[in-house]
């Protein structure tokens, strides 16, 4: 069995493991990975718009890697309405980049939940097999972890190198064009970001678990027993 100190780091650890995998899934399914405001160049153009008139002309946008929502401002108004990525959207888009965000964050939900059981494991009892101990707990927290980094590091590529929010924004306009204004990385880009931290966190505490920790030991004194002790 393992000792108590050991028993509460790995208790801890698969506490974070399994909220590293809620995290993961609650962000998957928000349609709140960035925001942004966006301009209808062609209505500012069409009337000459200078700075104060250009705010009935600037809207706003968001989405997640599944749906999102817009208001355009064309000057006669906002008008809202809401999109999907998939079916339709995502030819528009960077389809295999997309897909590899997607791809990359549900390995990341499976190694988290592979995880959470090592962990639970090594609470309980000490393993035989090494790859069933801490040494396979790192694995598993590096491997969730590293995906999630993918995931994230694939996501800030689409938004800043293949313009995601602007394909998104222009999709199915036929008569207006949209500008980027502003663009934000809002909560659900950072529950991510928590997310492959809280594995950094992971590793951390299975190596402190390894540490072994001198053990106070209590001298005692030695009885000298002579032949006069004996006689009496």
């Amino acid at each position: 069995m393992p000792g108590c100190f050991k028993k509460t780091l790995f208790a801890l650890t698969s506490l974070i493991s399994f909220v590293s995998f809620i995290l993961v899934v609650v962000a998957m399914g928000t349609p709140k990975w960035m925001t942004g405001k966006i301009l209808c160049k062609t209505g500012a153009d069409l009337v000459n718009a200078t700075d104060p008139e250009l705010v009935k002309f600037i809207g706003e946008i968001y989405y997640g890697l599944f749906r999102g929502g817009k208001i355009r401002q064309c000057g006669l108004g906002g008008r809202r309405s809401k999109f999907t990525i998939f079916p339709h959207m995502v030819k528009k888009l960077n389809t295999g980049l997309h897909v590899m965000i997607i791809m990359f964050l549900c390995v990341a939900i499976f190694f988290s939940l592979v995880s959470f059981g090592f962990c639970i494991l090594n609470a309980v009892k000490v393993p035989y097999r090494a790859i069933n101990g801490p040494a396979g707990a790192c694995l598993w927290n590096f491997l969730a972890g590293g995906f999630v980094v993918l995931a994230v590091t694939s996501f800030m590529a689409a938004v800043k190198l293949h313009h995601l929010t602007e394909r998104i924004a222009n999709f199915r306009e036929n008569v207006f064009q949209f500008v980027i204004l502003e663009e934000h990385f809002e909560d659900c880009f950072w529950v991510c970001v928590a997310s492959a931290t809280a594995h950094a966190v992971n590793l951390l505490l299975i190596a402190i678990s390894g540490i072994h920790f001198p053990k106070m030991k209590t001298k005692t004194e030695e009885v000298n027993v002579t032949a006069e002790d004996i006689m009496y």
